[in-house]
């Protein structure tokens, strides 16, 4: 059976650049927009080409520079964004608009003054315009999350006339539950007139470390795009982890969805923008942290040197990690420092091992880590005979 594609739309050079500390300058994001394109997404938010002269010009430039997908520029449901934004993508060979406006009753409220009629007027005048210069329109309903499912499905129902052809549905707060935002997105999909001429689009927020669970609810219900990004960077507690929810889709088959993006990738491309943003990755971050392969546990290690998947869903290779890391530390056990031995020269019988490891104890409760370097002086301190070791 062949499997559902979902659309991977990296907001990294936008939502993501929203981090404070992590501006880029435009030679940094045309780095990161060509990776991108290789890595193998399907749409890149290059950026919010109105609010500055820096990101038109980036927008602009990665416009020129994207070969394969397609590029996108941020807008408010403004006639002005709108007419800024597609001069900015005018060199695109795949453009898309993505312009919206809040419809929560929060947001209507608080941030517009306004009621519900005159959000719904606002939203289809945003995307009728659009319309006129691109084809392609994606249609935000911002604090989606929070917003009653049945205004929602009027919001949705009325910009899909208008010509809209993505519903970003976004959990902007990160409020929602997982069974929640599945369920808002099965509600969109049987309850919106026309539904069948959009892709609904998932849009997370991690503020309850739950980004990454809602995407995954939202596809699993009927959405084909996650808008996400490298690392899971983005303001306040970031975005979807587009590194999780890719390989989440590849380990689990019988979900019968994937993704374009090669994985093999992930992992310098992760380096690739912590790098470029000064941001480090913690080294327990799911699929490209530090630690996401490395075993120090000695129950864990002689699992693992036994049979790789006794304790690795992931083979590191997939995500271009050159292997698992045997870390050697006061928790590791006879199998793991025998294997680091071998690695660098020593074969040990089993005598030899129970002689080292006692020395390889003392060491390792002093150190946090027994490096390579460290077994040779450990080896020497345990007064074996050299010759009997090869």
């Amino acid at each position: 059976m062949s499997k559902d594609i979902v659309q991977i739309f990296d907001t990294t050079l936008r939502d993501g650049e929203q981090v404070p500390g992590c501006k880029l300058d435009r030679e940094q994001k045309l780095v990161i927009a060509e990776r991108l394109d290789i890595l193998g997404v399907n749409v890149i938010e290059a950026g919010f080409p109105v609010s500055s002269p820096g990101d038109f010009q980036s927008v602009e430039a990665i416009s020129k520079l994207v070969k394969n997908a397609t590029v996108c520029g941020l807008t408010r449901a403004v006639k002005n964004d709108i007419e800024v934004a597609a001069e900015a993508l005018k060199y695109a060979k795949i453009p898309r608009i993505h312009t919206g406006i809040g419809t929560s009753d929060s947001h209507i409220k608080f941030k517009f003054n306004s009621n519900r009629d005159a959000i719904i007027e606002r939203a289809v005048a945003a995307v009728s315009y659009a319309k006129t210069f691109v084809e392609d329109v994606e249609f935000y309903a911002e604090d989606a999350g929070r917003t009653d499912n049945e205004f929602l499905a009027r919001v949705c129902e009325a910009v899909i006339k208008a010509g809209a052809t993505v519903l970003n549905i976004p959990d902007t707060t990160g409020y929602c539950l997982p069974d929640e935002y599945g369920a808002k997105m099965k509600y969109l999909r049987e309850n919106v007139k026309g539904i069948e001429k959009a892709t609904l689009s998932c849009h997370c927020h991690n503020d309850l470390g739950l980004a990454t669970a809602n995407s995954i609810a939202g596809v699993i219900n009927g959405a084909r795009q996650i808008e996400c990004t490298i690392n899971g960077i983005g303001e306040r507690a970031g975005n979807t982890s587009l590194e999780e929810v890719v390989m989440i889709m590849r380990q689990h088959p019988d979900l019968n969805l994937d993704t374009s993006i090669n994985s093999k990738l992930l992992y310098d491309t992760s380096l690739m923008v912590s790098n470029k943003m000064g941001m480090m990755v913690q080294p327990n971050k799911a699929i490209v942290g530090a630690n996401a392969f490395a075993h120090s546990s000695g129950i864990h290690q002689d699992g693992v040197i036994k049979n790789r998947e006794t304790y690795e869903i992931i083979d590191p290779a997939d995500v271009g990690v050159t292997e698992s890391s045997i870390v050697l530390t006061a928790r590791s056990g006879r199998a793991a420092l025998a294997y680091r031995a071998k690695i660098v020269g020593y074969e040990l019988t089993k005598t030899q091992l129970d002689q080292v490891y006692q020395e390889f104890l003392k060491y390792a409760d002093v150190k946090k880590e027994v490096k390579d370097d460290d077994i040779h002086q450990i080896i020497e301190t345990s007064k074996i005979d050299i010759q009997s070791i090869s």
